[in-house]
């Protein structure tokens, strides 16, 4: 396809290699192959985006993306190890092994009128409209991530001002702000996630439409929106991602009946224990170690899962009746703004309901528990309760060293336990049920 330019030349600014600090040597040698390929066969290929920012910033990305002014299928013509994907937004993946270059041609920041740029509601539903660098670059989000480095004088190109903006540690919008979020809410996510992981500040003129158009994430696909939260919450800035979140009134938009449940909860323990289980995540995955969607899901909505189980309590209802008819019901709700596959809500559940759990000390039910394949997650989500909730230390302690007893020596110590141990709350009759409600609040 023929690209000719909808936009007006931009001169661009270049920093030349005496005057930055990215090398070849820091940069995947696969991504290497790709631009030198591109550029032997005489089109222009940058490396471009978070990479280019985040080498200038003595980083090491995770992934080196391409743009080029080559087609997807000119880009395909030349490696044999390239797949095309997607129709509204068309990619070529360069496929080396485990790692995948990704290749995109550059994108017109207006339409051409071919139909293949799609608008619906001021959002960028279809992009295949093809252009020069300076369309591109114009077209990306922030203008720290509108960098683009080449091989041929390994220098980068600046647009739009990102450099500064790097060095200045500032996430500044291209374009207008409020014009930007609509085309694409998510955006907003992406401002917070970015400063929080970049520590850089967001520009006034970017943050102030935020907590205005926060609404809007109630349409955008509730599957973008999971992903977009295990990014900014699985990738070892979950505290100060969330207390951005706050910041810029986005809560509300993201998780509704967690921003609700912290609202009424006038104690502050409910936001004490969210941002425990946060700065914990944190602290693993600065240790290498892993934090399941589950568990990080579990610890967000249990505020709104707690508020919900009292009411129903209160209500009258059965212990076991009032836990799956909460859980089902803040899943539910959630599901409007972020769709939590099944495969981490039903082991999220389970954390919750067995917190309940905790307090029996029947033999078999013990044993159980201690047998059960969700028990070790539950038992860190009843230790992240205990560090806000004092009551829990003697029932945290129990099962700490109930964990670590001989089966012999453990069922020894339940045959002079009491049935329950309780934590100092009113427990309800039941018939079936020997199992004390889990309680208001942060437990």
């Amino acid at each position: 396809m023929e690209q000719t330019s909808l936009a007006p030349r931009i001169d661009p600014r270049v920093i030349p290699r005496d005057q930055h600090t990215i090398s070849r040597k820091q940069i995947s040698p696969n991504a290497l192959r790709v631009l030198y390929r591109l550029n032997e066969a005489g089109f222009g290929a940058y490396l471009v985006g978070g990479a280019v920012r985040d080498l200038l910033l003595g980083g090491a990305p995770k992934d080196f993306d391409v743009a080029t002014d080559a087609t997807p299928e000119q880009v395909k013509a030349l490696f044999r190890n390239c797949r095309l994907i997607g129709r509204r937004f068309r990619l070529a993946h360069v496929v080396y092994g485990p790692e995948i270059i990704e290749v995109a041609t550059f994108r017109a920041n207006t339409d051409d009128g071919s139909g293949e740029r799609e608008v619906d509601n001021g959002r960028l539903v279809r992009d295949n409209v093809y252009g020069t660098i300076e369309d591109d670059a114009v077209r990306r989000d922030f203008t720290a991530n509108a960098l683009y480095y080449t091989v041929s004088d390994f220098s980068v190109r600046d647009f739009v001002g990102g450099y500064e903006d790097v060095m200045a540690r500032t996430l500044r919008l291209i374009g207008d702000p409020e014009s930007r979020y609509r085309e694409d809410p998510v955006r907003m996510l992406r401002a917070v996630r970015l400063a929080a992981k970049l520590d850089f500040s967001i520009d006034p003129a970017a943050a102030e439409p935020i907590a205005r158009l926060a609404g809007l994430l109630g349409e955008a696909s509730s599957a973008r929106l999971f992903e977009e939260t295990l990014k900014m919450f699985l990738a070892g800035h979950a505290a100060n991602s969330f207390e951005r979140l706050e910041r810029h009134g986005l809560v509300e938009g993201l998780l509704p009946d967690t921003a609700a449940a912290l609202a009424a909860d006038g104690s502050g323990l409910c936001r004490a224990m969210l941002m425990t289980a946060l700065r914990g995540s944190d602290a693993r995955i600065a240790d290498g170690r892993t934090v399941t969607p589950a568990f990080l899901f579990a610890a967000l909505l249990w505020p709104a899962y707690a508020h919900d189980l009292q009411q129903l309590l209160d209500g009258g209802h059965e212990l076991a009746i009032a836990e799956q008819r909460a859980a089902d019901r803040v899943t539910l709700r959630q599901a409007s703004r972020i769709a939590i596959p099944r495969r981490f809500s039903a082991p999220m559940h389970e954390i919750w309901w067995m917190q309940s759990r905790f307090g029996t000390r029947q033999r078999k039910r013990v044993m159980r528990l201690l047998a059960h394949p969700r028990f070790r997650a539950a038992f860190d989500f009843l230790e992240l309760r205990a560090s806000v909730v004092p009551e829990l230390a003697d029932e945290l302690a129990w099962w700490r060293e109930a964990q670590g007893l001989a089966p012999e020596t453990l069922v020894e110590k339940l045959a002079g336990a009491p049935r329950t141990a309780g934590t100092g709350k009113p427990k309800r009759r039941r018939r079936r049920s020997g199992r004390k409600p889990a309680g208001a609040g942060t437990e």
